[in-house]
């Protein structure tokens, strides 16, 4: 095999292909916002239907609420998945979770033990916080690039080189005319 030949996406391992196509579509989309707002649906939804078992003894967890709490739960999940594929109502899942969240407190057993609550509030903050990328046009390319040349036209990384007061061969015992400035200082 010739080491400089191009790579195919046709040579790579399948795992591989799918990895890469899954990072391009999550980076176009709030992704980790719909993931925030589907996982505090479940605990929401789920708790007020869960009994929990010691031994002989069963707690129920039900509360009065319990078809307010599914329906709280099923709308922030159904939410979190409808922000994976419309980008476009970012604001509104954003605002309505953060609300249906709040709402979860006194419905849905503190809104899910906390758990659901601040899944949900993370989430809609995140989706809030999400804004669209927009590719560099090609003048803003050269734009910056000039600029980044610029910056470390002075001297390596970026360290700027002796002030034009300055003399270059100044040691640091040598007293400068120029205010009385020191170059060991």
């Amino acid at each position: 095999m010739n080491a400089e030949a191009p790579v195919r996406s046709t040579d790579e391992h399948w795992l591989t292909v799918v990895r890469h196509r899954f990072r391009d579509w999550r980076g176009h989309r709030p992704f980790w916002a719909g993931l925030f707002i589907l996982f505090g649906g479940f605990p929401i939804a789920y708790f007020p239907y869960a009994d929990l078992r010691l031994g002989n003894i069963t707690i129920a967890m039900a509360t009065t609420a319990g078809a307010g709490s599914l329906i709280i739960g099923v709308l922030l999940m159904t939410l979190g998945v409808s922000l994976w594929f419309q980008q476009g109502i970012r604001v509104f899942a954003g605002v309505a979770s953060i609300l249906l969240a709040l709402v979860s407190l006194p419905v849905s057993n503190l809104g899910g033990f906390f758990l659901g609550f601040l899944f949900s509030l993370i989430g809609g903050a995140l989706a809030l916080a999400w804004v669209p990328g927009k590719p560099a046009a090609p003048e803003e390319e050269q734009d910056a690039a000039a600029a980044k040349a610029v910056a470390f036209a002075d001297g390596p990384m970026g360290i700027p080189g002796p002030r034009d007061t300055e003399t270059a061969y100044a040691t640091e015992t040598t007293a400068h005319a120029d205010g009385g400035r020191n170059s060991a200082g």
